[in-house]
């Protein structure tokens, strides 16, 4: 089955028809800088934009930089503010008049990650950790998500653990691979020392360029590259979407 899914990150809010079976994109993906600052109107009218540039009418999926529960906003990190306490879901289906569910975005790339990436047939505990602005994670226990974990924002140092260890604070301190795999492992150490996961997955866009660090990682943890990458969480939303709109 075929279905819009849409990614709203930090920087750009992206979207693309997927082909749920087969977790792949159908069309070319298309991006949109997300609006600064990034309020539910102007996030709201970049995303009705990649609806009408898809020119499409069934349902939605949308991955959201956010903790989300029952389609009310809870955090907001990377987004404005405003967005807490917010009925996102609502505000978007009305907004594009198409069903549409809407879930944390590292949530979104983690399942996809895990139906059709690196975690597939994957069992125990597998974090999925996606590198962009901030740090999302996803969390699996034999293949159930436990939603909304929200672990970058740990403290580590003093600061939330995106802070220090995302990949924009790599390209915005202009850290070598080697300065950013030191901060990097320290955060996936807690991690470890917290959960104790059988597996971790690093995603994200940064994890094109993942020769260049993941072997410099120490952390006590099997660690593998994402295999759809900055796709995994348009296809997840998609997946979602599917689930909860169409076959529930």
């Amino acid at each position: 089955m075929d279905i819009l899914g849409l990614d709203v990150g930090g920087s750009g809010i992206k979207g693309a028809l997927v082909d749920t079976e087969h977790g792949r994109f159908i069309t070319d993906r298309h991006r949109v800088a997300t609006p600064q600052p990034a309020t539910p109107e102007s996030v709201i009218a970049v995303a009705t934009e990649i609806v009408q540039h898809f020119a499409w009418h069934g349902p939605i999926g949308c991955g959201f930089p956010a903790a989300v529960k029952h389609g009310v906003i809870h955090t907001a990190a990377n987004i404005a503010p405003d967005w807490i306490g917010q009925p996102g879901q609502y505000l978007l289906q009305q907004a594009v008049g198409a069903p549409v569910w809407l879930l944390n975005d590292a949530d979104a790339a983690g399942l996809a990650e895990m139906r059709f990436g690196a975690g597939r047939e994957q069992t125990g505990l597998v974090l999925v950790v996606t590198l962009g602005t901030g740090i999302g994670t996803a969390l699996f226990i034999d293949g159930q998500l436990v939603p909304n974990t929200e672990l970058g924002h740990i403290e580590i140092r003093g600061k939330e653990a995106e802070k220090r260890a995302s990949d924009a604070i790599r390209k915005r301190k202009n850290l070598d691979w080697a300065a950013w795999a030191e901060r990097l492992d320290e955060y996936l150490e807690t991690m470890n020392r917290l959960f104790w996961p059988d597996v971790i997955i690093l995603g994200g866009g940064v994890s094109k360029h993942h020769e260049h660090y993941i072997p410099l990682l120490k952390v006590r943890t099997r660690v593998v590259p994402a295999e759809l990458r900055n796709d995994a969480g348009i296809i997840g939303a998609a997946m979602a979407a599917r689930h909860y709109l169409v076959t529930a």
